[in-house]
């Protein structure tokens, strides 16, 4: 965005999302995160009300009544860009949904395609260093069953205290695997930095060695990498303040309306651990006191037979993903009309496209850019011809 707007002569707007930041309702953090109650408007639909009401107030307050407007975001963002240009579509001319997941949160999409897409990516690097994540699960329990086995863990690890149970490292892992194929930049490649750390084997020949290689190659060796000590006392507030409400309000998003299906099937370099609904709600009953309503983003936006539909009364949308992105298994991959349309490339990652430009960016990825701009172009050629015809 910031490398095109001057190119369209543009006026960049970000809009905060309510109860994050400093867009919190009811006086205070406290009041609004107190309970179910005053959470209940934290949504989606008040949020894109919300942008409705600034950008109507930012074009009055400019006299720019008739300038047209671009919506786009990324990842949940780019999901209320693709929404906010189906609901007003009176207010802008068109969006740009990149790496937004809008199938993956109801029974359209199945919930082991996002951890499948994880897998993929470390496979298509290396096979050897695929099979050592396959075997390492079942000898951290092996080590685990020993006698001062999670201590042995704990050395082998240099986890920063000692661990109390094995599904301390293996959610380390596991998230950390995740993290390299969803942000798998081209300049980076943490997923293959991983990988080659793995089969380089630096620290030892044994799997678990094998493993902190990866974690090595990838965190770096200068400091303890699990159970980081660091206390919330250690942190300075605004951080702190962050965080917690971060996790608070995304916890209570996906409690409320955005249900996550995610799961793992059994062909995956992970354990198996299929996606349990019941267990989904329960936690959220725990957590917040409320049910998930796990139809009913597509009830309110649509969802399945998207493309029957949006064929009908949607119009110019770009669905863009990269398919190294485990979050593209929930995306839009097909064009679906003429003007609602999916611009993907094989090797890209979450959000690459609206990230800012770089002289060492692929020619693929420049490409995307470049296919973007293009069709953003005609939609504003095409608003201003129908302004002169209405004039």
């Amino acid at each position: 965005m910031i490398d095109n707007a001057p190119t369209f002569k543009a006026l960049l707007v970000y809009i905060e999302h309510r109860y994050y930041g400093k867009s919190i309702p009811f006086g205070s953090r406290e009041e609004a995160y107190k309970n179910a109650s005053t959470l209940g408007y934290l949504n989606s639909a008040q949020a894109l009300a919300d942008y409705a009401d600034v950008i109507i107030h930012i074009k009055k307050t400019l006299q720019a009544q008739n300038s047209p407007i671009v919506v786009i975001g990324g990842s949940y963002g780019g999901m209320l860009a693709s929404w906010f240009r189906l609901k007003y579509p009176h207010l802008t001319i068109g969006a740009l949904a990149s790496s937004a997941p809008i199938l993956s949160t109801d029974d359209i999409v199945h919930p082991n395609a996002y951890m499948d897409v994880v897998s993929r990516d470390f496979k298509e690097v290396s096979d050897t260093c695929y099979e050592t994540i396959l075997n390492s699960w079942s000898e951290i329990d092996r080590v685990t069953s020993e006698t001062n086995g999670l201590s042995i863990l704990s050395k082998k690890f240099n986890t920063c205290s000692p661990l109390n149970n094995s599904s301390e490292l293996s959610h380390y892992l596991e998230n950390m695997y995740v993290f390299a194929a969803q942000y798998n930049h081209p300049s980076s490649s943490p997923v293959t930095t991983i990988c080659n750390g793995i089969d380089k084997a630096s620290f030892g020949n044994d799997v678990l060695d094998k493993i902190y290689s990866g974690i090595v190659a990838f965190i770096g060796n200068d400091t303890c990498q699990i159970n980081d000590p660091t206390s919330i006392s250690e942190t300075p507030i605004s951080e702190t303040d962050i965080e917690t409400e971060t996790r608070m309000g995304w916890g209570w998003q996906i409690c409320s309306e955005l249900v996550v299906r995610h799961g793992i099937g059994n062909d995956t370099m992970f354990r198996p651990s299929p996606f349990d609904l019941e267990k989904y709600i329960s936690n959220c009953k725990e957590e917040y006191d409320v049910s998930p309503r796990s139809h009913w983003i597509s009830t309110y936006y649509g969802g399945h037979n998207l493309k029957t539909i949006l064929q009908r009364f949607g119009s110019n949308i770009i669905f863009s993903n990269g398919l190294q992105d485990p979050l593209s298994s929930g995306g839009i991959l097909h064009d679906l009309s003429k003007s609602i349309v999916a611009i993907y490339t094989k090797k890209g990652s979450h959000c690459l496209d609206i990230q800012s430009s770089s002289p060492s960016d692929p020619v693929w990825l420049i490409k995307q850019r470049k296919q973007e701009v293009k069709i953003i172009k005609r939609w504003i050629a095409q608003y201003y011809t129908d302004l002169d015809a209405l004039h």
